[in-house]
């Protein structure tokens, strides 16, 4: 069908029913206070047995602003990290879910995520969090050579050639780093985020009402999906084999806003049933880039994982997908039927996606070096707070008096932050597998959008973060 106008009217009824009072902020306020989405408590690093219990750190939308688009440059940002997450929780209220046993604390969490009454404040935080999250891609997209089939396996092609000589950074970083085997544990939890959403999104395709304009797409995606799921047993192997649950949510906390941001962006789609231009288009990056990236991806968690990595496997049954090939099976005769309008739309889908993919890396590749050199950032801590001191440099700062076992669900900061222990203990981190002591006069720099949490060990932990200018942090950090 043609998509000159890519916004259907419910959703525009809806962002007018969030935006009663001229507040839409009231909607995700509301909707963020259901039970599942509470504060992270001390037990809750992880929650393998809940897969409802998903940790939004609701105290911190009393301050953060959702009623406008974020920019690009922002997208790995506060905001963008809690956005995400809620709208994850809303797209998969549309899914059933079960937990592996049937203990009391997910039924209690699980009739709340499914409840009537969540569900409807879902549907209402959804345009608000759909336009603060991803209208940004309104703007910056690659412009399409013409409106053609031909240009658009042009660029599909470009991007397969563009991996093939250089594979996602992040994996490179994975193993050069003096912790190898934590970075592919982090890998694999972003990869956690996305992947199954994907697929997830390739099924939603397949369900789409296609038969008589393209009889041959819902087989092909079907085939995707059996492929999929016929590797759900190597996909748990890889998963348990490194110490990890293979539950979507189970390492919730330390799922990056960038792994979170590529689900949502192919969900969103395939909930979306008049945007399948654009979900079509999203899907051939998907699957380009798991065809691609199969193999140095394989290798790369082979050597920080140290054991075998039967996953993953080519996305389509038998064969190796080809740009060309891949066009062709996914728009089939739609360009024919319904113009250059469909054309544009996989082409925006296509390049959209590709942004999401990039930022990704970028984002993950940021994440693993900084982990790595947490004891480097203990030193620039150190002369940051001398400078301040000798320099007699006052700066906003923020003070937190913390009691025995308070924990920071996992967030990130909009500035650099210096942390300075005043008094008592606490554990820090940033990764399913290290906790880092902190304790009386230990300092620590954090970076802007660097995903990090906390516990208190002690009665009481006085601490304070002061934040530092971007002059003052480049200056600082420079080795």
């Amino acid at each position: 069908m043609p998509e000159k106008n890519d916004t259907p009217a419910p959703r525009t009824v809806a962002r007018s029913l969030a935006e009663l009072n001229g507040d839409p902020n009231a909607i995700l306020k509301a909707y963020a206070a259901a039970a599942p989405f509470r504060a992270a408590t001390a037990e809750e690093l992880t929650t393998p047995d809940n897969p409802y219990r998903r940790p939004v750190r609701p105290d911190d939308l009393g301050w953060l602003d959702y009623s406008k688009v974020l920019p690009a440059d922002e997208q790995q940002l506060l905001s963008g990290l809690l956005g995400h997450r809620m709208l994850r929780n809303a797209y998969d209220a549309e899914h059933g879910l079960l937990p592996p046993d049937g203990n009391a604390a997910a039924r209690a969490d699980g009739a709340v995520f499914h409840a009537p009454d969540t569900r409807l404040l879902a549907a209402l935080a959804r345009p608000v969090l759909e336009h603060h999250l991803f209208g940004f891609l309104e703007e910056g997209r690659e412009p399409l050579a013409a409106p053609t089939v031909d240009a658009v396996k042009a660029g599909v092609r470009a991007y397969r050639d563009g991996l093939r000589d250089e594979p996602p950074t992040a994996f490179a970083t994975a193993t050069s780093v003096k912790d190898a085997h934590g970075a592919g544990v982090y890998l694999l939890l972003q990869l956690g985020a996305f992947l199954p959403a994907g697929y997830t999104a390739v099924a939603r395709g397949a369900l789409a009402e296609t038969g008589a304009a393209h009889p041959g797409l819902r087989p092909f995606l079907l085939s995707v999906w059996q492929r999929w799921t016929e590797a759900a047993d190597d996909y748990r192997a890889l998963w348990t084999g490194a110490g990890l649950s293979p539950s979507a949510t189970a390492h919730w906390q330390f799922l990056l806003g960038s792994s979170l941001a590529r689900g949502n962006h192919l969900l969103g789609l395939g909930l979306d049933g008049g945007r399948l231009g654009r979900l079509l288009g999203a899907l051939a990056q998907f699957l380009i880039e798991r065809e691609t990236t199969a193999a140095p991806l394989a290798a790369t968690l082979r050597d920080t994982l140290g054991h075998a990595v039967p996953y993953p496997r080519p996305p389509a049954a038998g064969t190796a997908l080809e740009p060309d090939d891949l066009v062709d099976r996914l728009l089939g005769p739609l360009p024919g039927l319904f113009g250059e309008p469909f054309v544009v739309a996989f082409h925006e889908g296509f390049t959209d996606a590709v942004r999401y993919a990039r930022a990704w890396d970028a984002d993950l590749t940021a994440q693993l070096a900084w982990a790595d050199r947490v004891d480097d950032f203990k030193t620039y801590a150190e002369r940051v707070q001398d400078h301040l001191t000798t320099e007699h440099i006052e700066v906003d700062l923020d003070t937190f008096v913390e009691s025995h076992e308070e924990t920071s669900t996992t967030h990130v900061h909009d500035d650099h932050r210096l942390v300075m222990v005043e008094s008592g203990q606490m554990h820090f981190w940033h990764n399913v597998t290290h906790r880092i002591a902190l304790s009386e006069g230990d300092k620590l720099l954090i970076p802007t959008s660097r995903l990090h949490g906390s516990v208190v060990l002690s009665g009481t932990c006085v601490y304070h973060q002061p934040i530092i200018p971007e002059d003052m942090f480049q200056k600082f950090t420079t080795d």
